[in-house]
Formats: structure tokens, C-alpha cells, sequence
């Protein structure tokens, strides 16, 4: 699969129609029409993948800078970008913290202590009551 950009179109052109004009040149697998999330009119780019490189690379020479209307067509091949991946998570079984968490020592080495001394001598304070709604 290799995806296209295409960029440029009349704003009134749908899925149907870019396909259409789009499988001259090599077979089309999905497409995606970018549109406005409020009034769901399209902002004249779409996402294309193509089945196989050549029908794509053939789509390219045929369509990009085609004048459609008062617009010129752009379509680019989307070249793969990898994301890297990012490092594997610690799992929390094997307590391996090696000083970087106070969580189950009595020591005050500074960080979070839950364990707060002064709160035993001080009372409590009243959580104040919600508001009905």
C-alpha cells in the first residue's frame, strides 16, 4: 500500500468523483476526504492509499499540477515516516525503585512522605459540604 496526498480539488467534488478521476492511472484501496468537523465541507485535500508504487508514481506524473477549475491539483506520494517507538514500560512487580520512591520507607530523604508527622497532632479539618445543583 503507498498513500497520496491530494491536495487542490473543488471544494464540491466527493469520495466518488476523486476516485473516479484517480483510477485511471492505478487502483485506489481507501480514501479519505478531509471536511470541516462543524459543517462538514471539505477543505480540498484528501488522503488516498493506492494498491501497489507503479499506480501510484503514475497517478503523480498524470495529476500533479492538472488545473481543475480555478485550482491546480497537488498530489505527492506520502512516504512512509516511523515512528519510533518508545522504550518498553517498568513494571511495578519487581521493586527495583533503587531510591526513587519513598512509598514503604520510614525514612525522610525528602519527595513525597505520606506518612505526615504533624497531621497526628493537629485535628482534622471539615471538608466543606457540595452544593446542590
Amino acid at each position: 500500500m503507498v498513500k497520496l496526498f491530494v491536495g487542490g480539488f473543488p471544494l464540491d467534488m466527493t469520495e466518488l468523483d476523486l476516485v473516479k478521476m484517480v483510477n485511471l492511472h492505478g487502483e485506489v484501496s481507501t480514501i479519505k476526504i478531509v471536511r470541516d468537523k462543524k459543517t462538514r465541507i471539505c477543505k480540498g485535500y484528501a488522503f488516498l492509499e493506492m494498491k501497489d508504487r507503479e499506480g501510484a508514481e503514475n497517478t503523480v506524473i498524470a495529476l500533479d499540477g492538472t488545473p481543475m477549475g480555478d485550482r491546480v491539483l497537488n498530489v505527492k506520494i506520502n512516504e512512509e515516516t516511523y515512528v519510533k517507538q518508545p522504550p518498553p514500560r517498568k513494571s511495578f512487580g519487581n521493586n527495583n525503585n533503587r531510591g526513587n520512591s519513598n512509598y514503604g520507607n520510614n525514612n525522610n530523604r525528602g519527595g513525597n512522605n505520606f506518612r505526615n508527622s504533624s497531621s497526628a497532632s493537629e485535628p482534622a479539618k471539615a471538608k466543606r459540604p457540595r452544593r446542590a445543583i
